[in-house]
């Protein structure tokens, strides 16, 4: 069971003394047991405000709607777009949302909303060719071929080797030739061997999440535009999504989840950075929610 976010900065609706008492009395180990806890957030009371706003129009479509469009992808009126945080992410991201995913339900607008200069989401089937940038794309998704975070340098290096060619294709193209030359020498030295293997960490500039049910991801995942590229599989962590996926393992992540862990990892083990909440704030709605909805299920006796 997931335990209720506590903080300060992100209170939930009005409460009464009995329900506040109640969470003030939980232990400390529940409050360990949720990350978001512990998240670097911008001020969020321009969310405050707009909850005791009610819904607002969006200021493109029109539609009423709560803190932001999840159409057009922008904030709605009460939530100017000065007081939302702007992440900047280390690699370009594309989101393929299936046809039938209920767009007021998905996270994946949380990552546009957040990081609109390097998110791109796509409804399927229209997604792009991905065959000529096979070197330095993957694919988020877990399987019996899915490598960890901390192996994709090793394996991106095997794709440049083999460029982007298939086994049966004609492998002397001149982009193939050119990667050709990069290839690591046996000579090197350990030191210059662990520079290179982070320089072909840091090839990859673009990776794709799947914005589904699982019941849904197989007709993607098949998709022949999908295939052949590298594939992770992300640390196990539990998710904290409040619409959690009836007889699926608490494991499965929400898409805005899954993007933000993904990158807290690729941070430290691909850079080799120390995580200082630098892409805390994708999570700036989704922590708000959480809060809020866990307050109300609280006041309403649910918990």
């Amino acid at each position: 069971q997931l335990t209720m976010s506590l903080s300060s900065s992100t209170p939930g609706p009005k409460r009464s003394t009995e329900c506040l008492e109640s969470q003030e009395l939980q232990t400390p180990s529940s409050f360990q047991d949720n990350p978001l806890q512990q998240l670097q957030l911008a001020s969020q009371e321009v969310l405050e405000k707009a909850k005791k706003n009610g819904r607002s129009k969006c200021p493109r479509c029109s539609s009423s709607r709560m803190f932001y469009c999840y159409t057009c992808f922008v904030p709605v009126e009460t939530v100017p777009t000065k007081e939302i945080p702007t992440v900047k992410l280390p690699l370009k991201i594309d989101i393929i949302k299936h046809p039938n995913e209920t767009d007021g339900k998905s996270t994946a607008v949380h990552a546009k909303l957040l990081a609109p200069d390097d998110v791109t989401i796509y409804k399927y089937p229209c997604i792009p060719e991905y065959e000529e940038k096979r070197h330095e794309i993957a694919l988020i998704f877990p399987g019996p071929n899915s490598v960890s975070v901390k192996d994709i340098a090793f394996h991106l290096q095997k794709y440049t080797k083999k460029g982007v060619c298939n086994s049966d294709d004609d492998c002397s193209k001149e982009p193939v030739l050119k990667q050709a030359k990069i290839e690591p020498k046996e000579e090197k030295s350990p030191n210059e061997c662990i520079s290179s293997s982070r320089n072909e960490g840091t090839r990859l500039k673009k990776i794709i999440f799947i914005d589904s049910t699982w019941n849904q991801t197989n007709k993607i995942i098949t998709d022949e535009r999908l295939q052949g590229l590298l594939q992770i599989e992300l640390k196990t962590r539990k998710t904290c999504f409040w619409r959690h996926q009836k007889g699926k393992p608490d494991t499965y992540l929400s898409t805005i989840e899954a993007i933000y862990y993904f990158l807290v990892d690729y941070h430290q083990e691909i850079l080799k950075e120390n995580y200082r909440g630098q892409y805390d704030n994708l999570l700036f709605f989704f922590s708000f929610m959480y809060t809020l909805i866990k307050n109300a299920k609280c006041c309403a006796g649910k918990e």
